[in-house]
């Protein structure tokens, strides 16, 4: 007996260590692309249109795989899931390295979202389904954990090879071809290190066994008390059993006296949309823009390549120990608790922002007819400086933004000169004899570095915020609320709408920025936060402590008017 319980706890201990990982390719999947940003434009031309889409491209493909996940892992299993999800993480990883253009870099990235999708989608269902009610919360939110550990070694790796490339770089004492060989070894190396985690998670799926709840769907009782018993103590493996077979009973029963069991009953649709709901506003608190874009948004911010990249790993940092914090908090406090404290930070931490880089982006000047009228020949050379733009605002030093067509059809270029630049000369010249278009011009001073160590402050807050409240509760609202029928198609679609929100953000950011300011977005993020506090106040049940048949139970019952489970 003892026996049996130290190998029911030491495999409980690595099903939460594979599963872990899964999590922490998820986070590498959205982490790593933030430092790279620095150095992918200066080695392969992309447009602001390609280098958003890039950023996207994991969350689209991770919009599509969620919804076929879900289908696929009803088909042929969790397990085997996690196994093909693992084998896409290592191929993506290997395509992305190998890229020498936008077209196989976007493949890569797209493939490496693809994974992370059937990852989100299978992980929290396969430990939903593995674990018990007393221990679901704490072991669920290993995911959650995990993710936000994924983020933190991004952005140390990003750290690491950009100190690196900037060492390089001074080195290379202007030798063009050494700054680009050092630029183009950075973010190739950025990605290639992560490798190593996605063939553990790969290799160790094999030895896990599949869900007791998949397997008795299937018709397979023997072994999925099999299942139960390598993950949870006797008592409960038989206590779990009992519990299926009387809900599969209670269905028959209910089917042969006539009753269908719709898909349309409140049992499905309200848990349904309310989860729906919950992962799409999970997205629109701008968390996925603001950690694929983080170092950029620093440096906009007024701070160095290398103030900005500390700041990066400190946020990310900060989002893995208030994940660790929510852990202790998420089976004693419950769901609700954390998720209306977090979205009421994530508000107040959103219109600080705004409300910062309002300050400097207002004054920003629009210059775009003076460049567009420097043209000549199809070719710009438009030197920034008092005689041309003006002189600076009160003593800042100030920076023109163009944006721009050159003919190619990769889309409109972006170039900032600042006027205390070495060379401060915007130099641009048309492509295939087209004309050089001026899309827009502004001139605008370039805010302190205090303003960015501000900025970082208030991003601080929102990915504590976040991490303590919709970053741990989402996944355990994903695969509790969802009841056993439509759970692994439900949770699919679910990560659909939140993928596709994330996907849509990520893609209009850059367009978005450029045209109305960061406030803009910030002031978005805001407002549609606030109505998903609301949300969480008022229609969201609270699950802790109970049987994932308990809640089902809960959703069939006329009296599931409250918000409070019984």
């Amino acid at each position: 007996m003892v026996a049996t319980s130290v190998n029911t706890a030491r495999y409980g201990r690595f099903l939460l260590f594979i599963a872990g990982l899964g999590g922490l390719l998820y986070g590498i999947d959205v982490g790593i692309i933030a430092a790279a940003l620095l150095y992918l434009g200066k080695t392969i031309n992309l447009s602001v249109q390609q280098t958003s889409v890039l950023v996207a491209a994991v969350l689209g493909g991770g919009m599509f795989s969620s919804l076929v996940a879900g289908v696929l892992a009803d088909w042929i299993g969790r397990k085997k899931m996690m196994i093909l999800s693992g084998l896409l993480f290592v191929v993506s990883v290997a395509l992305i390295v190998l890229s020498h253009g936008f077209v196989p870099l976007f493949l890569g990235r797209l493939l490496q979202g693809i994974s992370a999708g059937v990852i989100a989608v299978v992980v929290p269902l396969y430990l939903a389904e593995c674990l018990g009610a007393e221990v679901r919360g704490r072991g669920t939110t290993i995911f959650q954990l995990m993710l936000t550990f994924g983020i933190v070694i991004a952005a140390l790796t990003g750290f690491y090879y950009t100190g690196q490339a900037e060492a390089a770089i001074k080195a290379a004492a202007g030798n063009a071809t050494l700054i680009h060989a050092a630029q183009d070894h950075a973010w190739r190396a950025m990605f290639l290190s992560v490798i190593y985690p996605g063939l553990i998670f790969f290799g160790g799926s094999f030895f896990l066994s599949e869900t007791p709840r998949w397997l008795f769907r299937k018709g397979k009782k023997a072994e999925a008390l099999a299942s139960l018993r390598r993950s949870t103590p006797e008592e409960q493996a038989q206590l779990q059993m009992r519990e299926m077979e009387a809900l599969a009973s209670d269905t028959k029963e209910k089917a042969a006296s006539g009753e269908r069991g719709s898909l349309l009953k409140r049992k499905y649709v309200f848990p349904f949309v309310l989860a729906c709901f919950i992962l799409s506003f999970n997205q629109t608190t701008g968390i996925n823009s603001v950690l694929g874009f983080l170092v950029i948004i620093l440096k906009q911010a007024g701070m160095s390549v290398q103030h900005a990249t500390q700041g990066d790993v400190a946020v990310k940092l900060l989002n893995f120990i208030m994940t660790l914090a929510a852990i202790g908090f998420v089976d004693k406090k419950g769901r609700r608790f954390l998720l209306r404290t977090g979205t009421a930070g994530i508000v107040i931490a959103m219109l600080t922002g705004s409300f910062l880089f309002y300050r400097f982006e207002s004054s920003r000047i629009d210059v775009a007819p003076r460049v567009q009228a420097a043209v000549q020949s199809n070719a710009l050379s438009f030197p920034v400086n008092a005689a041309t733009l003006g002189p600076a605002m009160e003593g800042h030093a100030m920076a023109l933004t163009v944006v721009y067509n050159s003919g190619s059809s990769d889309g409109d270029m972006v170039d900032t000169v600042r006027n205390d630049d070495p060379n401060p000369v915007v130099t641009l010249a048309a492509t295939n004899g087209k004309p050089l278009i001026i899309k827009q011009a502004t001139y605008a001073p370039v805010p302190a570095e205090q303003t960015g160590w501000l900025i970082t402050a208030c991003l601080g807050l929102f990915i504590a915020s976040y991490a303590f409240g919709p970053g741990v509760v989402v996944w355990l609202v994903l695969s509790e609320l969802m009841p056993t029928r439509i759970r692994s198609v439900g949770m699919g679609i679910g990560l659909l709408l939140n993928q596709g929100v994330s996907t849509l953000i990520a893609a209009v950011f850059l367009p978005v920025v450029g045209r109305y300011g960061y406030y803009a977005m910030f002031l978005f993020w805001a407002v549609c936060t606030a109505i998903y506090f609301l949300t969480a106040s008022f229609f969201l049940p609270e699950t802790k402590g109970k049987t994932l048949e308990e809640i089902e139970a809960f959703f069939d019952s006329n009296a599931s008017k409250s918000p409070e489970l019984a």
